[in-house]
């Protein structure tokens, strides 16, 4: 039986066409990704530049009602826990790669570019680069924001606790009289038992060293209350 001549040229053009073929597609990925690498980066700016006040036009039926937040309930967070409310762009942590995802996933359900990002996070944490809790935000207009993302790590439970006294003027005064009682009640008075005049005058000296410490610490630092630097951009605000 005889086969006919092989032209390896013809089978050398084929495989060629095939490797050409195969080089479009890795081309065509290879451009997608760039593409998608070349937004991602935009969205990273837009997080890092200073807001310019647009309001996100938002298509209200697509919002998750959940996640939408009041101004005057983020400030009751930032005031309890002590914690900034800021624009995005004072955040010197990196933004994870979740964040920016959630972000692309709203401008391609509402068909729009998402401006005016604003975040919760410490003070420590819009001045070094440190993990917390932090939580992203969108405007969305009229006091109304939009939850992207949150990450990091858990706040403490005591954190509460812990920054009541920073909340006002009033929980200080409370906390420095609380403080003031139990300190009076640590002085060594003997077997012998203390006078209420005796007690009120060792009070009112502990309640003035108290104070004087406070202001101090404050004065020395620039600390303010939560309540009036929950939104403030200035490190000791």
């Amino acid at each position: 039986m005889r086969f006919g001549t092989l032209n390896l040229l013809d089978k050398l053009n084929k495989k060629q066409s095939y490797f050409n073929k195969k080089n479009d597609i890795l081309e065509e990925v290879f451009n997608i990704l760039q593409e998608d690498n070349e937004y991602e980066q935009q969205i990273e700016s837009a997080l890092k530049e200073p807001n310019k006040g647009v309001k996100n036009k938002f298509n209200f039926e697509l919002l998750d009602t959940n996640r939408i937040y009041h101004i005057s309930a983020i400030k009751m967070l930032c005031v309890d826990y002590r914690l900034r409310f800021l624009d995005s762009h004072f955040f010197k942590g990196d933004f994870p790669y979740e964040a920016i995802s959630e972000i692309k996933k709203l401008e391609k359900e509402h068909d729009i570019t998402v401006n005016d990002f604003k975040i919760i996070a410490p003070a420590k944490l819009l001045k070094l680069e440190n993990y917390d809790d932090p939580i992203l935000f969108a405007s969305i207009g009229n006091g109304y924001y939009y939850k992207i993302h949150k990450w990091g790590n858990d706040l403490s439970p005591f954190r509460k606790i812990k920054m009541y006294p920073f909340r006002n003027l009033s929980s200080l005064v409370v906390s420095a009289l609380i403080a003031s009682i139990f300190l009076t009640f640590l002085v060594p008075h003997g077997n012998t038992a203390v006078d209420p005049s005796t007690f009120l005058i060792l009070f009112l000296f502990m309640f003035k060293s108290v104070v004087g410490i406070i202001i101090y610490y404050g004065i020395s630092r620039g600390k303010n209350v939560s309540i009036a630097n929950w939104d403030s951009k200035h490190y000791n605000g």
